[in-house]
């Protein structure tokens, strides 16, 4: 069973994603998700966007990565 690598109030980079409308750049870990299919998944906030998104593990990187 894999673990959460990221711990809540991290700041990520989330890769963009044009065919899901995801804009990249820096989000903020504000809550840990059960994993699906194998990966955890997150909840992230970005500082420019008014609503919070579900990632998945593979989606987001430590700054310097």
């Amino acid at each position: 069973m894999p673990t959460h690598r990221f711990h809540i109030g991290q700041i990520v980079f989330l890769t963009p994603s044009l065919d899901q409308n995801i804009s990249g750049g820096a989000y903020i870990i504000t809550k840990k998700l059960p994993e699906r299919d194998g990966e955890p998944e997150y909840r992230v906030k970005s500082v420019n966007e008014p609503y919070e998104r579900v990632v998945r593990e593979s989606q987001v990187r430590l700054a310097g990565e």
